[in-house]
């Protein structure tokens, strides 16, 4: 059974402008620098939108990784879900939700993934935990590129 986790970043920026630098792929490649991550196939710069894919290489652990994520919904400009449509894990889906508030907003990461091979406790003990750090760090670039 996959593991999930929320994530909640609040900030002083407006939703809509983080809901579209999330949706830009030069803003991801530049939020995800420390692990030489590169767009390599689909859309590979600026916006990508709904059906549309990116094939990212990275590394992670010490391991090159190729992943093809498509986004298979967008509520413009409240919610997308990227999915992995080919790559390492049994299941991997994130779900980005965008709530305006009065002095800012609130972004709602909401990541489920399955371990390819060791299974929910290596899920919980080194998948979430490393994309936890992984997805706050990139949340964290994204509000400061806006602010």
């Amino acid at each position: 059974m996959p593991s999930s986790f929320t994530l909640v970043t609040e900030s002083a920026v407006p939703a809509p402008a983080l809901f579209e630098l999330s949706l830009d792929i030069d803003a991801h490649l530049s939020s995800m620098s420390g692990s030489a991550e590169r767009a390599v196939g689909g859309v590979t710069t600026g916006a990508i939108g709904l059906g549309e894919t990116v094939t990212w290489r990275a590394k992670h652990f010490g391991i090159w990784w190729t992943m093809t994520s498509e986004i298979t919904a967008l509520d413009r400009p409240q919610r997308f879900v990227d999915q992995q449509a080919r790559g390492p894990f049994k299941s991997f889906i994130h779900e980005h939700r965008f709530e305006q508030l009065s002095n800012g907003s609130r972004m709602i990461d909401v990541v489920t993934v399955g371990s390819p091979i060791f299974g929910a406790l290596a899920e919980r003990l080194v998948l979430v935990p490393y994309l936890r750090r992984l997805i706050a760090s990139r949340s964290a670039h994204l509000v400061e590129c806006l602010s």
